[in-house]
């Protein structure tokens, strides 16, 4: 084993300073060529271009009569009609004064049509003719070519993430591959003698691995699929084993072990493996003895051992690390404002995540309740959480009723009710 390189770490950095840390030295991943049916949820690695106008020329946005306007100036008014034209069909026969052509939504106007009236609005006639009771405005019900896209133009950037609108965009555009950046390698070990693996016998005396499943479900709500390395016991030997099998992937994460007790192996096992570790604690809550390391373009994270802080400093830490490995360009949860229900209790001195549920009030303003429990070992408390609300360092707690940045976590993506009639 080669000896410990001894660098400086920084030691008790702010969550923005220890974001800023981390993300300075990550690059996206290199690109791969993946198929559609493979890109959701992957960012773009390139730009994306139109291939056509779209329309590829005037359309009817509506079932009814294609015509043209200067012949409805005065209504009622009878029209002639010389042709049924569908979607994809091309118009045989040019309009007329007092002409008119049945047309379908998504077909091609006819030449000497300006305007499209909707079946509804008018009266079938016989012998081929239509009566319009009502004049219509120039150019109604028509969707000019290349209003959605026009041919060469950029119609999805670098680094947005291929949602299902967007995949109906590359579909448009003939794009059955793309390019994105490939997805992290990431592992995850659990480091204690006090815990016991999924697959063991229950033995009172121990505490279950849970973080390794809570940290392996967050990476794949990324899109990732972790490996679980299992639970390295307190022996430094045992530990360098697995650190090194850990240190062959892109991400790292180490749950436990981290602290300063006697039997914390991590860190400085970690150095002697030539790890430059370049920050250890955040000043947060829950989640302060967090620390992050490079071995080459390996990154290490060190999470808390207890359960509501791994999951905490996953969100803050190792979630926007993996989202710019991807190419993301979105990095970090979505914040909105919310008024407290209820006053959030804090100490000076260190950011504070409070663990809270969201509603809304009769004017239709986020109201925040904050969790009975904000116990960093109630691994509950962040099932009934919508989200984490931001208690700033230099407040001591905050008052009912003031104002807070809640981050959102995935409970706040749905609700109950539809609730999108009621005017708020």
């Amino acid at each position: 084993m080669n000896p410990p390189i001894e660098t400086p770490m920084a030691i008790g950095l702010s969550v923005s300073e220890a974001q800023t840390c981390i993300l300075d030295r990550i690059v996206p991943l290199e690109t791969e060529e993946i198929g559609l049916a493979q890109a959701l949820g992957r960012a773009l690695a390139e730009e994306v271009y139109a291939n056509r106008d779209l329309p590829p020329y005037n359309v009817s946005a509506m079932d009814g009569f294609a015509v043209r306007a200067a012949d409805l100036f005065e209504v009622p008014r009878t029209l002639q009609i010389i042709e049924d034209i569908k979607a994809g069909d091309t118009p045989r026969l040019t309009l007329q004064p007092g002409q008119c052509a049945k047309i379908m939504t998504g077909a091609p106007l006819p030449p000497g049509a300006d305007t499209v009236v909707r079946v509804e609005d008018t009266r079938p006639l016989e012998n081929d003719k239509a009566e319009f009771p009502i004049s219509v405005k120039l150019g109604t019900d028509i969707r000019l070519r290349g209003e959605n896209m026009r041919q060469s133009d950029v119609v999805l950037q670098a680094g947005e993430e291929i949602t299902p609108a967007a995949i109906s965009v590359l579909a448009t555009v003939k794009r059955a591959k793309v390019k994105v950046a490939r997805k992290p390698r990431v592992a995850i070990l659990s480091n204690g003698d006090e815990l016991e693996a999924l697959d063991e016998p229950l033995d009172l005396r121990k505490i279950p691995d849970s973080n390794s499943h809570a940290l392996m479900a967050q990476v794949q709500n990324l899109g990732i699929e972790p490996a679980l390395l299992g639970i390295a016991r307190d022996k430094p030997d045992e530990l360098t084993s697995f650190l090194k099998r850990g240190l062959e992937y892109d991400i790292l994460l180490i749950s436990g072990g981290t602290s300063v007790g006697d039997h914390d192996y991590v860190r400085p096992t970690l150095a002697a493996l030539n790890v430059v570790m370049h920050f250890w604690r955040v000043e947060m809550r829950p989640g302060h003895p967090i620390a992050f390391g490079t071995l080459g373009n390996a990154f290490v994270f060190c999470l808390p051992g207890n359960p509501v802080s791994s999951m905490v400093c996953f969100e803050q830490f190792v979630s926007p690390a993996l989202r710019r490995l991807m190419g993301h360009r979105r990095l970090f949860r979505r914040t909105i404002p919310v008024r407290l229900a209820q006053a959030a209790k804090s100490r000076q001195g260190r950011i504070e995540f409070v663990r809270a549920t969201l509603s809304r009030d009769t004017s239709g303003d986020y109201i925040a309740t904050p969790d009975a429990s904000q116990s960093s070992g109630d691994i509950l408390s962040m099932t009934r959480a919508d989200a984490l609300l931001a208690v700033p360092s230099e407040h001591n707690g905050l008052a009912m009723g003031e104002t807070a940045q809640a981050q959102l976590l995935e409970t706040a993506m749905w609700q109950h009710s539809p609730n999108i009639e009621k005017i708020l």
